[in-house]
């Protein structure tokens, strides 16, 4: 497999050799993903990695939609010369995931030196736009907007010419301007509540940390969310619709961000949400319909990263998605969420909801974008029963199951991501938080079409607060976690933080991990680690050096008088790594520029533990996992019905997944018809399971 480098100061010296090559730029093929002549042909898993660079390299570089029409262009050439809004993503400066064997060497150097400089990166974008925006006005199109923190572009340009502007070399993918959809008692189930005072010399809510949420709006004057003592509020606010209001007629941002940072002014404080110290950023990118387009939401993220050291922005909260058609490493919303992570943003988005047919039946395979996204913790959502004990938690029934179904095409054969996601679950169904009056009339458009979520018997419409359900409702709650931890510590990098998440989630007895992943969030053990790392260690230590700065506590947590198990375990793509110094020792996977995923590579039917991010006394699991709830990862039995996720054998294509079906190609039947991107399904995205739930206060 090559050598192991375990010495930091032999890894440096090649960071600074590599650095002065990319500040060359002589030989851009090295770093460029398809450069170099060496051609390359993934195996079946297909990752949506470096691709083969022979004949098909056009046809792959052009989204499956664009391509289905492309094959009866002839048959529409009158109305297919018409100008299509497209977005480009750009060849990737940044160092991607996952080789296969035969490439590990020259990756693990090249990924030791991504591009950190923001300034530099974005000079460089802005004249590799230049040079599309050439090529574009020569096919008669034009480009529209370049974000350059994200190397995407926004573009017009005739359908009929989109083969030709797969052709320009700068160019990585091209796609359509999809329309997006938001997925849609908290602090003491999730142990929020009893860490305020776990860090000594502080109040553990969030202070200091900014907080974008990417939504619909917010209502700016409710009393959970408005500035009040000790609670910053909304500190900036941004409309990327076009609608040119900041507020929010739909209703959903403000149930989202109330979730992650409102006050404790309504009843007592019984809707404070999980980081109600950090400062929130309105970034609208959903309009007063409930829809969006993926332009809205890239725009959205190169703000963020241009604009993080002004908020010290930590965490973006992506409560919207998409049906998952592109390969992570063409979808350009992922790429944007790439970026994201590069510039140390953590981004945690929502599942979706989309885990069931009609009949109640569990579908597989029905992760939104950008959820499928490695560099993303993906949430999905857990049915509390609105009890604040943990013992009769189940992973609600609409909450969206992996594997991810991203793909792309070669030579005629689809090559599926299929990584293990959701990362892990958190309260969704039936959540009460602010209630939206920003709509014509009062009220918002989601409380005008299921009245039914109409709660509380508050008189101040500043006050009002309503029900709804989904993945979109857990995601904030990861995102208010992640606030506290790096609070806590604020020199913990994305994937630390990511993996703490996971390590310290507690299992759900039966259930196997594509539907809850690591198991339900455990803020409360979280934090208990995090206090304990010693961060002068991260991108400094050698690999296996101590993390901690004293021994670790105990494996479990006390919430709500109940013993909660850690499942000591964190996904990387296709399998867990487990075992007690996955957090003692330092592993290269925890640096601030280095995604977990790295930990574990595929080569042909095999997984394998990399040993050159992760120390070898850690451990990988054999594939999905059904949790018994009390032991740790490794004590799970293996799904045994149906077919599995083990040794490295992928869910074939439309295979029975034991008690569900699993989609192909991102699509799926619900409700008797196919499920189009930009389609909200009220019943599944606010409604939620039909069960005992939070009462209101």
């Amino acid at each position: 497999m090559g050598r192991i480098m375990t010495n930091r100061k032999q890894r440096l010296k090649i960071e600074a050799i590599i650095l002065i090559l990319i500040a060359c730029l002589c030989l851009p093929s090295i770093f460029l993903p398809g450069g170099g002549t060496k051609a390359f042909q993934p195996t079946v898993q297909g990752r949506g990695i470096t691709r083969n660079q022979s004949g098909d390299e056009v046809e792959r570089k052009i989204a499956p939609e664009f391509k289905e029409r492309l094959t009866g262009l002839a048959k529409a050439a009158s109305t297919e010369a018409k100008p299509e809004k497209v977005i480009i993503k750009l060849q990737n400066l940044q160092n991607n995931p996952i080789q296969e064997a035969s490439q590990r060497d020259s990756k693990k150097i090249s990924s030791l030196s991504p591009q950190k400089n923001l300034n530099n990166l974005k000079s460089l974008n802005s004249m590799r736009a230049n040079a599309v925006a050439s090529d574009l006005a020569g096919l008669g199109g034009k480009l529209h907007k370049s974000f350059n923190a994200v190397g995407v572009l926004v573009a017009e340009v005739p359908f009929s010419k989109i083969e030709q502007l797969a052709n320009d070399p700068e160019i990585a993918y091209v796609s359509p301007d999809r329309e997006i959809e938001t997925t849609g008692h908290v602090e003491t189930t999730t142990a929020a509540a009893q860490v305020r005072t776990a860090v000594t010399g502080m109040t553990l809510d969030g202070t200091g940390i900014g907080v974008a949420v990417l939504d619909s709006g917010m209502d700016v004057n409710h009393n959970l969310l408005k500035a009040s003592t000790g609670h910053p509020g909304i500190v900036y606010s941004q409309d990327f619709t076009g609608e040119g209001s900041v507020l929010d007629a739909y209703g959903h941002g403000t149930h989202v961000a109330s979730i992650i940072a409102g006050s404790n002014l309504v009843s007592n404080g019984a809707y404070r949400g999980v980081a109600p110290g950090a400062k929130l950023i309105n970034l609208k990118v959903i309009d007063s319909t409930g829809r969006g387009n993926a332009s809205n939401v890239i725009a959205a993220i190169d703000w963020c990263i241009a604009n993080q050291a002004t908020y010290n922005l930590r965490v973006i909260n992506m409560s919207i998605g998409t049906v998952a058609k592109d390969s992570y490493w063409d979808d350009p919303i992922c790429y944007a969420v790439e970026n994201a992570f590069y510039a140390g943003i953590m981004v945690v988005t929502s599942a979706g909801n989309a885990g069931k047919d009609t009949s109640g039946r569990k579908v597989y395979g029905t992760i939104n974008s950008p959820g499928i996204s490695p560099f993303a913790l993906t949430v999905g959502a857990l049915n509390t029963f609105g009890t604040d004990a943990r013992s009769d938690d189940a992973v609600a029934s609409y909450s969206s199951k992996g594997p991810t179904r991203g793909y792309y095409e070669s030579w005629g054969v689809k090559y599926y991501d299929n990584f293990i996601k959701p990362d892990l679950v958190a309260p969704g169904n039936k959540i009460i938080a602010a209630r939206s009056n920003n709509d014509t009339g009062g009220s918002n458009k989601i409380l005008k079409t299921a009245t039914s979520l109409a709660i509380g018997s508050h008189i101040n419409v500043a006050d009002k607060v309503m029900y709804m359900s989904g993945s979109s409702m857990a995601a904030p709650v990861a995102t208010g976690a992640a606030a506290l931890l790096f609070q806590a510590k604020p020199g913990l990098s994305v994937s630390l933080v990511k993996a703490l998440l996971m390590y310290t989630a507690q299992p759900l007895s039966g259930v196997n991990t594509l539907e809850q992943g690591a198991g339900r969030i455990n803020i409360d053990g979280a934090v208990k680690i995090a206090k304990l790392i010693n961060t002068n260690t991260i991108n400094i230590a050698n690999l296996g050096d101590n993390m901690l700065t004293a021994a670790m506590p105990t494996q479990t947590s006390t919430i709500y008088g109940q013993t909660c198990y850690w499942g000591k375990g964190v996904i990387t793509n296709y399998v867990f790594l487990y075992g007690d110094d996955l957090m003692k020792k330092y592993h290269w996977i925890y640096d601030t520029w280095t995604p977990l995923f790295y930990g574990t590579y595929a080569s042909g039917s095999f997984i394998y533990l990399d040993t050159f991010y992760v120390y070898g006394t850690v451990s990988k699991s054999a594939g999905v996992l059904a949790h018994n709830s009390v032991s740790q990862l490794a004590s799970g039995s293996l799904v045994t019905q149906g077919t599995m996720l083990a040794d490295g054998t992928l869910i074939a294509d439309g295979t029975l997944i034991a008690d569900g079906t699993l989609i192909a190609d991102g699509t799926m039947l619900c409700d008797g018809t196919l499920l189009s991107d930009g389609t909200i399904r009220v019943s599944a995205m606010v409604l939620g399971d039909n069960t005992i739930c939070m009462l209101p206060q």
